[in-house]
């Protein structure tokens, strides 16, 4: 979400600038218009701030994006923001314990550093980046606020202060037109995922769901012209067999990160067995998760959507932390003999006892 500002000597009094994590579409937003910007990276954290390393904030002409603290940091940052814009010096900024402003205090007791660069519309690193998004390529940004570069691999140099990963934006993908599929899609769209509904043979007027693509082909069609890569969510949830199979069949082979069926659990092992017929590696069907979701213990459409979409989160993270606790299910037999999920071994949801 990007917010405009009117005043740079005053923040809105809602903070709905920090809601969206990506800060691309600001930088988008400010570089389309021409204007210079300043970004603030959150180079350095101790004692347990509330945001991580990395964290990032936009700030340009018409354009607000990102947050630190949720508390009166923002609002210095953006003093000193405005000054950076003007004089186009980087600094840094400490915050907590060693701070220039000990009258600027982190509940938390944390020790944060924010590093400020200005940016200009013009700048090949800043346009390579943005290309980048729009490839879904990941890129590493490295700068020392002078001289900074954007590329597929980089080797940051010593004196370079920020080395900010960016993958490609997460894409969710849900096949489904009932109740609970517009409502994976729209908590989807509100979580930050690009976010497509395929409906085979659908209505032709899309959904209300403001930022939700639509697609009305056939699952297999669909995922081809979507494309599914690393960054890829697939939620099954259409309560029909014929589809969910061709969705399946389409899905679970791909680079697709996870693949989920929405449907009772007492029916899992025909359809697992029923694709294992129709060739399916086993090492393909070991990826789904299935019931879909974690388990909650609510089986209504937005409960349903938080649980799946906790699912997904939750995963996403362990892979980028190189934990072990999200290994998709084994395929046994036929069946998923046992699955571990981001919660536990038993946080599995039967969302639906019909499917």
């Amino acid at each position: 979400m990007v917010n405009k500002i009117l005043k740079p000597e005053a923040l809105p009094d809602w903070p709905m600038f920090g809601v969206a994590e990506d800060v691309r579409p600001a930088m988008r937003q400010a570089r389309d218009a021409g204007h210079a910007m300043v970004l603030a990276t959150l180079v350095a954290v101790a004692g347990g701030g509330p945001r991580p390393e990395g964290t990032q904030m936009v700030f340009a002409a018409g354009v607000l994006a990102g947050y630190f603290s949720g508390g009166c940091v923002e609002g210095d940052v953006a003093g000193h923001a405005w000054a950076c814009l003007a004089d186009g010096q980087a600094r840094t900024l400490v915050y907590g314990d060693g701070s220039p402003w000990p009258d600027i205090r982190l509940l938390c007791g944390a020790r944060i550093e924010i590093f400020l660069e200005r940016v200009a519309a013009d700048d090949d690193a800043l346009a390579e980046l943005l290309t980048a998004e729009v490839e879904r390529r990941p890129v590493t940004w490295v700068s020392d606020g002078t001289v900074r570069a954007c590329a597929d691999s980089l080797s940051p140099r010593p004196e370079a202060t920020v080395v900010r990963a960016y993958d490609p934006r997460p894409r969710l993908v849900i096949v489904g037109g009932d109740p609970t599929a517009l409502a994976i899609a729209e908590l989807g769209v509100k979580s930050g995922f690009e976010t497509t509904l395929v409906r085979p043979k659908g209505p032709q007027t899309p959904p209300p769901i403001p930022g939700l693509a639509y697609r009305r082909e056939e699952p297999a069609e669909a995922f081809a012209l979507i494309g599914l890569d690393a960054w890829t969510s697939v939620a099954v949830a259409t309560h029909d067999l014929e589809t969910d199979r061709a969705a399946l069949k389409a899905a679970l082979p791909s680079a697709a990160a996870y693949v989920g069926l929405l449907g009772a659990r007492r029916r899992l092992a025909g359809r697992l067995d029923e694709l294992a017929v129709d060739g399916m590696a086993a090492s393909a069907l070991a990826r789904l998760h299935a019931p879909i979701g974690l388990d909650i213990g609510g089986k209504a459409p937005f409960e349903v959507a938080v649980s799946v979409i906790g699912e997904i989160t939750a995963l996403r993270y362990a892979r980028a932390s190189g934990s072990t606790s999200t290994t998709p299910p084994a395929a046994a037999g036929g069946a998923l003999a046992s699955r571990t999920s981001s919660a536990s071994d038993a946080a599995k949801t039967l969302t639906s006892e019909e499917s």
